[in-house]
């Protein structure tokens, strides 16, 4: 429990920065690859970070889609030629908002 508490902490603080570095909304996202970077970095982290959890906090939180979390931290990292901006922006407003 005390590293799920750690990894739960890490996401959201991961969840805080991408708010951070997204708040002048999607097209100076799509404009600046810094901004792209940063967020995708993040994304890297939550989905590592959730592939750490034990068993018992993802089945507590059932409802939270954990293991496409992680499929898209292993795009991010292993097909990173196809990443869509597009895509990743859709992720920021829909997914990661819910998560909180």
């Amino acid at each position: 429990m005390r590293d799920d508490r750690l990894y739960l902490s890490n996401v959201l603080e991961c969840i805080q920065r991408i708010e951070s570095y997204t708040q002048d909304g999607k097209e100076t996202f799509l404009q600046t690859t810094i901004i792209q970077d940063a967020v995708i970095r993040n994304f890297e982290i939550i989905g590592e970070a959730t592939k750490r959890l034990s068993p018992e906090i993802r089945a507590a939180y059932s409802d939270v889609p954990w293991q496409q979390i992680a499929g898209f931290r292993d795009v991010l990292i292993h097909d990173y030629l196809k990443v869509n901006l597009n895509r990743v922006w859709g992720v920021i407003e829909q997914v990661y908002p819910n998560l909180r």
